[in-house]
């Protein structure tokens, strides 16, 4: 978990920065949804209240608000994309990979989460046996075909993709480039979103280390599947490991929910990060799990 919810006054303004630059942006009609681009499906982009909440909430990921809230927004604005948006998240665990990836979700689309457009695959629950490769692959491509014919404004979201098996994202190739039409329907305003757990990424060179990495791994699910080596991902998004001072703005966040006077909130913050595994064991830089468990962990602390 990468962040909570903040303070109420902070989110009000927030909300009401947002809604005026909207206003003034685009007129209080589109706030309606008067245009026809921002209306398909239950495809309602807000990337004003994104970016704010991003801001506010994702510790130490400039980067990651810079890359996928400018990406984002050429593709939502763009009314006749050349391609599908592909976006890869790598970084540790408890980075904020999938804190990112459920507010894009929450932003993008009407019903969030449960959107009927919005496809979720993990490779635990949906493809867990290695002798069904070929079963899952005809699924997949099946299940993909099906649900953009029915919106093409479709994200799909493949959780720890490390983890998937080798040949299965292969069947993805044909969607994710700039001609795929089938039955004269345009797949290109999709979205697919890769995440992956990678713990000895590297802080510099990050991008060309992350794409050998994907190419030269024969057990990641990426292998021999063409996406990287056909450039179809349009951007590799790198989060950083977290830091004491991010984690305490996470812990803070959190607590800050619970109402506590200010002296025993700062203490239950201490206590979290006291309680907080970090790396190296001597410089203690960085955090094993990022902001991950901080929610379960403050309870054990009041």
């Amino acid at each position: 978990m990468a962040a909570g919810s903040g303070p109420v006054l902070p989110r009000l303004l927030c909300f009401l920065v947002l809604v005026s630059a909207t206003a003034a942006a685009w007129g209080l009609g589109s706030l309606g949804c008067s245009f026809g681009a921002f209306c398909e499906c239950d495809f309602r982009p807000d990337l004003r209240g994104l970016e704010c909440d991003l801001a506010q909430h994702l510790a130490g990921q400039h980067l990651v608000r810079q890359l996928v809230v400018k990406r984002l927004k050429a593709f939502v604005e763009d009314p006749a994309p050349a391609k599908p948006l592909v976006m890869s998240f790598h970084g540790w665990t408890g980075t904020g990979k999938s804190y990112v990836s459920s507010m894009l979700v929450q932003y993008l689309f009407r019903h969030g989460m449960a959107s009927p457009h919005v496809h979720h695959f993990s490779p635990v629950i949906h493809f867990p046996h290695a002798d069904q490769i070929g079963r899952y692959q005809g699924d997949l491509k099946q299940w993909i075909l099906g649900n953009l014919t029915a919106c093409g404004r479709s994200l799909f979201l493949f959780d720890e993709v490390d983890k998937m098996h080798p040949g299965l994202l292969g069947v993805l190739r044909p969607f994710l480039g700039p001609s795929w039409v089938v039955y004269g329907t345009n797949y290109r305003k999709a979205i697919f979103i890769f995440l992956r757990d990678r713990e000895e990424l590297q802080l510099q060179d990050l991008e060309p280390a992350i794409s050998k990495a994907i190419v030269d791994n024969p057990n990641h699910g990426f292998w021999q599947s063409g996406i990287v080596e056909d450039q179809l991902l349009d951007l590799l998004v790198p989060f950083l490991p977290l830091q004491r001072h991010h984690v305490r703005h996470c812990v803070a966040n959190e607590v800050a929910q619970l109402g506590l006077a200010q002296q025993q909130e700062e203490e239950v913050v201490q206590a979290v990060l006291d309680g907080t595994a970090f790396f190296p064991e001597e410089e203690r830089l960085f955090s094993s799990n990022g902001c991950k468990t901080v929610a379960s962990r403050i309870t054990l602390f009041l």
